[in-house]
């Protein structure tokens, strides 16, 4: 049987990751101050949205996942043809639509494939199993390596989504935002009060950086810090701490709203790749997406890895 990957645009992966394993993205549709940007992890697109400068206006910023519709074109134009089976990959249903509109596309995709899969001389049923990663951005990497891993393995559809919902329930993503106040202003205008204009102005004069975790389909903060190079360095000693406690999944993934050798130039970074070299653990260092970019602002960094439960002490 022939089982494919289609992840939502906002998990992110590396470009050269999604090319070796024929992964599809699902886009997600930007607009900020008058264009429009097509995110699908192209780097080029996201380079052209860094390119722009569009600084502190990326916070008005409107973003549309695919739609429902957008969902069966793409598996009704291709992916029925390619695979006999496709788990699709989302981020958090508690922060985007997509893992609804996928559920919802579905049974149109499974009501009408026959034909098209009989006009391109293909037998057999075509499945989908659709999971909630229940993390963002780099937090979602682990369940998207997984999924990867378990097909190379032979393992059936049944077996792949079993195992990776487990491990979206064990994923935890990290967040060090560069800006406070562009945080603050796009909480603000998404109707979320979380971020305070005090806290935010405080935490902007003395350079005091929060620490957040997505995990199990909720984002809060875990920790404080003071600097971005320093909340750099804690988040990369925690993670090297993990690693060598144990990963449920042989890989880390990293994302950062910039060049990524400014992430590999921060302190901790390279003590942190000889930590994971030597546990066997993969780097999966990415771009952050454009709608990531647009949603905690450009600077920022993301980690993500899978792990037994444990309290985070920073």
């Amino acid at each position: 049987m022939r089982i494919g990957v289609a992840i939502d645009a906002a998990c992110d992966v590396p470009q050269d990751f999604l090319e070796r394993n024929g992964i599809a993205v699902m886009p997600i549709t930007v607009k900020v101050d008058g264009q429009k940007f097509k995110d699908d992890r192209d780097p080029v697109e996201i380079q052209r949205f860094r390119d722009q400068k569009l600084g502190s206006k990326s916070h008005s910023g409107e973003t549309e996942p695919s739609s429902v519709e957008d969902v069966q074109n793409l598996f009704l134009d291709r992916l029925v043809k390619e695979y006999d089976c496709i788990v699709c990959l989302t981020i958090m249903a508690t922060r985007s639509p997509i893992h609804d509109n996928v559920i919802k596309a579905s049974f149109a995709i499974l009501k009408n494939y026959r034909p098209i899969r009989e006009a391109a001389g293909i037998t057999g049923p075509f499945l989908m199993r659709v999971v909630d990663t229940r993390n963002i951005f780099a937090g979602s990497g682990p369940v998207v390596a997984e999924a990867v891993r378990m097909i190379q393995a032979g393992k059936s559809p049944a077996e792949v989504r079993e195992r990776v919902a487990h491990i979206a329930d064990c994923s935890y993503g990290y967040m060090l935002p560069r800006d406070l106040n562009y945080l603050r202003s796009r909480a603000r205008s998404k109707g979320d009060r979380s971020v305070s204009f005090m806290s935010s102005m405080l935490g902007t004069a003395l350079d005091i950086k929060p620490i957040l975790r997505a995990h199990r389909g909720e984002t809060g903060p875990v920790g404080k810090v003071r600097g971005f190079d320093h909340g750099a360095q804690v988040l990369f000693d925690y993670a090297a701490k993990r690693v060598q406690a144990g990963l449920l999944v042989p890989s880390l993934s990293l994302s950062y709203g910039g060049d990524l050798e400014e992430m590999r130039a921060l302190t901790g970074y390279h003590a942190l790749t000889r930590v994971c070299g030597d546990a066997g653990v993969e780097i999966l260092e990415s771009p952050m997406s454009i709608t990531g970019m647009v949603n905690v602002g450009e600077g920022a960094m993301t980690l993500g890895f899978a792990s037994e439960d444990h309290v985070a002490d920073f």
